[in-house]
């Protein structure tokens, strides 16, 4: 699998480390319960077709990035900055 850094461009995904899914929100720090954040790390839908991932490019730019791509065929449909981290 290749992705194309926003930043890098095209690169092997040996330089990329999968940051778990960027489809689920994070709960508000002061706000959320233990169940809740249970929730939050643990439980996910396997789900077929489109995804949004957070991959870290820790052998390049060392920025996070959020990648959407097929589960069935690995296709990669976007690769953008993760939120706050545009320059």
């Amino acid at each position: 699998m290749r992705l194309t850094c926003p930043w890098c461009g095209l690169r092997d995904s040996d330089e990329f480390v999968f940051g778990g899914d960027a489809s689920v929100p994070r709960p508000d720090v002061s706000e959320a319960v233990e169940e809740t954040w249970n929730a939050y790390l643990y439980l996910r839908e396997n789900r077929r077709g489109g995804h949004r991932e957070f991959w870290h490019h820790e052998r390049g730019c060392r920025r996070w990035l959020v990648v959407e791509r097929d589960t069935l065929s690995h296709e990669i449909l976007s690769v953008t900055f993760a939120a706050g981290a545009e320059e």
